[in-house]
């Protein structure tokens, strides 16, 4: 079995660096910021990698041997029999908010994922992985005057973050029809603390926190039919089906009495989810399709749906039905992409073997707020680069987008994020010529 040394290199030195920038990162920021995120898990993270993203996250469908489709398990067969392949992709998040005449802004940048992918034996391969599930990130505060106890002043923070490590394997059966699974794990902590400060000393101020420590075992189940239609187009259809997830782990529920006098404990209760509370994340079932025609042009649509209304997840937030504006509710999306390359092949013009792409989606959220339930919408556009030699590319994707708006007091963020990928690909598992 052999690798280029060069590659090799090229290949560890960046995963190594990548590993170290973002580990400093995911350390220092939070990986998403909206007060949407103060409920539930927070918000869910970027569909795919950045490949995906590119094309506002489809993936049900789409097969390609040049890059890893980690949106359904059953896309790992789509690959050459030799390649070992690897992607890791950053993104920036850049929002303003709005409510009432007010604006704020605020800007995230984290890593997305990383994952490597390898073939197995005859018509099947594995891919091994770990990307953000969802983000908690908010701040805000606002202070008033009171005639007899001078200026009462409260503030809200929240940050964490949970995860998803991975893998799947997937067997193409008949050539056409391709099977996937994969385990997921999901772990991480959130917490969320709310203060109330009075500016006359002579009265304690109250200090309220929630932590959420968790993790869940899962699974994901694919399928792909590709059938061909003359000899140039090809139709492609895809399913997957995630599964709920039981959470597992400790809530706690604290609340002090602080001052320049006395501290007290006023409230402390810690639970066991999954014993004393139970919670879970919802299942989703997701179904793409996808046309191909030649190794120039293809286009694809997702539609997702997933509920949440029966998953407990307001029991662990701090927040319930009868106090909280926000309740968990049906989630869907619809997405849109599609990819252009003029001549993959072209030796003279290097834009001609570029992959030019552009995708819009439809998104609803997995809560309401004050009834209305909170919507998002935008647009995507990127490229991916061709580098060295075999299909290694620099993928730049970028999205333009809306999400809430600006009635019944809600908040309206719109969006700018970027996002850039690495894709590895080398030819592993060949025997030398010559020793």
């Amino acid at each position: 079995m052999t690798m280029s040394g060069r590659t090799l290199s090229r290949l560890v030195a960046s995963i190594c660096l990548t590993i170290a920038f973002c580990g400093s990162a995911w350390a220092q920021a939070d990986n998403s910021f909206s007060p949407y995120s103060i409920f539930g898990v927070g918000d869910m993270a970027h569909q795919g990698s950045a490949y995906n993203q590119s094309m506002a996250g489809v993936g049900v469908a789409l097969r390609s041997n040049r890059f890893i489709n980690i949106v359904n398990p059953a896309s790992v067969t789509a690959r050459d029999s030799l390649a070992f392949m690897a992607d890791y992709s950053m993104y920036g998040d850049n929002k303003v908010f709005s409510q009432g005449g007010v604006k704020s802004v605020n800007n995230v940048f984290n890593i997305n994922d990383l994952v490597l992918s390898f073939p197995l034996w005859d018509h099947s391969a594995m891919m091994v992985g770990i990307t953000p599930y969802s983000s908690t990130g908010f701040s805000s505060s606002f202070s008033y005057p009171d005639g007899n106890i001078g200026t009462i002043s409260f503030s809200a923070d929240g940050s964490g973050s949970l995860y998803k490590g991975f893998a799947a394997a997937g067997v193409t059966l008949f050539k056409r029809l391709s099977l996937g699974a994969e385990f997921d794990c999901y772990f991480g902590s959130v917490t969320k603390t709310y203060n109330t400060s009075i500016s006359d000393k002579s009265y304690n101020s109250i200090q309220n926190s929630t932590t959420l420590q968790a993790s869940a075992l899962g699974g994901k189940f694919g399928l792909q039919y590709e059938q061909p239609i003359g000899q140039k187009v090809t139709l492609a259809l895809g399913a997957t089906y995630s599964t709920g997830a039981d959470l597992k782990g400790y809530y706690t529920d604290e609340r002090y009495s602080v001052g320049s006098v006395s501290a007290d404990t006023l409230y402390y209760k810690s639970d066991t989810l999954g014993l004393t509370r139970k919670a879970k994340i919802a299942s989703e079932l997701a179904v793409g399709v996808s046309f191909k025609y030649a190794d120039k042009l293809m286009v694809a649509f997702d539609y997702s749906r997933s509920d949440w209304t029966n998953t407990g997840i307001e029991n662990i937030s701090g927040f319930s039905k009868t106090s909280s504006p926000f309740e968990t509710c049906l989630s869907e999306s619809y997405r849109l992409g599609m990819e252009f390359v003029p001549n993959r092949n072209d030796i003279r013009y290097y834009f001609n073997r570029v992959a030019y792409r552009a995708g819009a989606y439809y998104k609803k959220d997995y809560f309401t707020c004050n009834g209305q339930q909170i919507n998002s919408m935008g647009l995507t556009f990127g490229v991916t680069l061709p580098v060295f030699r075999w299909y290694n590319g620099l993928t730049l994707g970028f999205e333009l987008g809306q999400r809430g708006a600006l009635r019944e007091q809600l908040v309206r963020e719109r969006y700018f994020n970027f996002s850039i990928g690495v894709n590895i690909f080398d030819i592993w598992f060949q025997k030398p010529r010559y020793e």
